[in-house]
Formats: C-alpha cells, sequence, structure tokens
C-alpha cells in the first residue's frame, strides 16, 4: 500500500522525481503514484508540477516535521518530562484528538503535532486556517493535582511561553495580546487553545494547543479576514519548523513547571515586556453588551485591567478589540 506522507517526503527537497523513480523506491506502480499526488493537490492544496521527460516536483521545497530530530533538540530536563511525541500528516484537530487520549489515561507530557489539520480550532469556535507542512499545529497534554479554579491565567502563561520561543528562536519582539494571542506588528502571528478535564477539586487535565504561522501560502491565507503575519516575514529569513516545536515544547514544559508551583506570578515580567495592548483605547465585547476603556495591564489572576470613567475594572472573561479597529471588524467572523 502506498503511504503518500512518504511520498511527499520524497518531493521534499523540490526537486524533479521520475515517476518511474518514486513507483520503485515506494514499491507501487507509476499510476498509483499519480493517482496520490493528485489526492493531495486536491486535499491539501499543494502546488505540484508534472513534466513529460523529467517527473514531479513540489511548487516549493518543503521541511517535514520529523519527531526524532525534535526529540533530539529538546533540552535534557525537558526531555525527562514529556511522554510520547506523535506525529500525524493529517488529523481532524491535534486538540480533538489529543483530548479524546486524556480521557483515556494518556501520560502528562504526550504530545501530538500534524502537518495538516481538516478542522482546527481558535477560541469561540472559529475555525483556525491549517495549510499542509507550512504551521505549527502541535498539542501537550499537562496533569495537575488541583481542580481547574487554580487554572486561572494559564492561557497567559502559555502564551508567554510561546512568545520565548518565538524571540528564542526567530529572534523577533511579539506582542502579547490578552488573553492568548501573540502578534507581530500588530498582526496575528499565533494562539493558543486549552481544553480541560477533570473534577472541580481535581485532578484535573489540560490540552494544550498552540497554532503558529511559520510560513503561510498566500493563496490559503485568503480566507483569514483579520491582519495576520507568519514567521518567516517577521523575521525576514526561513525558521526551521522542526526546531521550533523544539523551543515550544522546551519553553511550555519550563512554564508548566513554574505555574505549578507559583502560578502567574513568575510570568509577569515578560508579559509586561511583550504586552501589546498597555495603553491603548480598546473595546471588550461580551455576547449582550461592550465596554470600553483604557488597558492597564494585567493582574497576578490573568485579569485584563480596564480604566474608564467607571473607574478601574477587572475583567477575566471578553472578546478584547481596538476601539478605533471595532467598526472595520464588525460583521466579519474572523477565522484566525
Amino acid at each position: 500500500m502506498l503511504d503518500r506522507f512518504e511520498l511527499l517526503k520524497l518531493l521534499g527537497d523540490g526537486r524533479f522525481h521520475s515517476g518511474q523513480t518514486l513507483a520503485r523506491q515506494l514499491g507501487v506502480s507509476r499510476g498509483a503514484v499519480w493517482k496520490a499526488l493528485k489526492k493531495f493537490e486536491q486535499d491539501f492544496g499543494l502546488e505540484i508540477h508534472s513534466v513529460r521527460g523529467r517527473g514531479y516536483r513540489l511548487g516549493a521545497p518543503l521541511e517535514f516535521l520529523d519527531a526524532n530530530r525534535i526529540q533530539a533538540s529538546i533540552k535534557t530536563a525537558t526531555r525527562c518530562l514529556l511522554g510520547q511525541i506523535e506525529l500525524h500528516a493529517s488529523l481532524d484537530s491535534t486538540n480533538h484528538y489529543l483530548y479524546r487520549l486524556a480521557g483515556n489515561k494518556a501520560q502528562a507530557g504526550h504530545v501530538v503535532i500534524a502537518e495538516h489539520q481538516q478542522a482546527g480550532r481558535g477560541r469561540r469556535g472559529r475555525i483556525w486556517v491549517s495549510p499542509f507542512a507550512q504551521n505549527i499545529y502541535l498539542s501537550l497534554l499537562w496533569r495537575f493535582d488541583f481542580g481547574p479554579a487554580r487554572l486561572s491565567g494559564l492561557s497567559l502563561m502559555v502564551a508567554v511561553a510561546v512568545a520565548r520561543a518565538l524571540h528564542r528562536i526567530a529572534d523577533i519582539e511579539p506582542e502579547l495580546k490578552w488573553p492568548n494571542d501573540i502578534h507581530y506588528q500588530g498582526r496575528k502571528l499565533s494562539g493558543n487553545l486549552l481544553e480541560v478535564q477533570g473534577e472541580s477539586e481535581g485532578p484535573c487535565a489540560v490540552v494544550i494547543g498552540i497554532g503558529v504561522n511559520v510560513s503561510m501560502p498566500a493563496a490559503v491565507a485568503e480566507d483569514i479576514d483579520q491582519p495576520w503575519t507568519d514567521l518567516s516575514t517577521a523575521s525576514g529569513r526561513q525558521i526551521s519548523r522542526n526546531d521550533l516545536c523544539a523551543a515550544i515544547l522546551d519553553e511550555l514544559v519550563i512554564a508548566l513547571t513554574a505555574f505549578s508551583e507559583s502560578g502567574l506570578k513568575s510570568f509577569m515580567p515578560d508579559w509586561q515586556r511583550w504586552d501589546g495592548v498597555v495603553g491603548k483605547s480598546v473595546c471588550l465585547i461580551f455576547p449582550d453588551h461592550e465596554v470600553e476603556g483604557e488597558v492597564r495591564g494585567i493582574d497576578e489572576q490573568g485579569a485584563l485591567l480596564l480604566k474608564n470613567r467607571h473607574g478601574l475594572r477587572r475583567y477575566q472573561i471578553g472578546e478584547l478589540s481596538l476601539r478605533d479597529a471595532v467598526n472595520s471588524n464588525q460583521g466579519l467572523n474572523r477565522t484566525q
């Protein structure tokens, strides 16, 4: 049986490979190779060139994720706290998949990464655009011996951990947007989605989903209806997705260990360093009303501090939008 993922790996260098050579390497017919590549074009929107006498090649080289390479790049102290790293060509959603495993007693530190998501999700049920082998779609399972009530501020901690990884690998200054998004020069670069299982008094498990735009194809990005960027554009160079996955896992494990002991307190300096909305006029949107004000930062529980004519108020939920951008965003069903 043809392993379509292995076929794509053979084409990953962006060079021409004859159908005969590909078929021989994979132990299948040339017709099976042709059908598989057509299927990839249809399912994943990949650009595959076919030239008589030369064979097939991808429109651009691709760096495929490699679980062994990721594991080898993770620091030894971190590696011992991680479990299995599962790598998939395509999943409905890494969070959905890992959430099911969590209910079946998967170990803390279990990691699921996909090259493609068929139904990637962001906050509030939004779609997360997930082209094949271009970005990061990663989920990590973590278990706490206390209940969900003590998880206040966890999504902010995750954002700080990912921002640290982006700074370390791409040498950029990210911008944190409460509660869990990362921007660069006002454009969305990354986000996280947390899903919790467990009893109110504990213990509990959290599936932490991370999405990072690394090299977003322009054609696919037409489905994103808010300002966005990717890491290659922000850094001005190609970024290794394998190195980035390892850095994210390193920073997450370090951060989760610290959060278990002291909550959000130790992450406040980095949040303040990269806070992208502090001092700005914003609109905090709720299902039935809106609140305007100026952002004064966050507190140690992760609540947003908003100053307006009613005084300084704290908010733990709500959709944050820059006030001067609200009108242009109204009516949009934002996808990422």
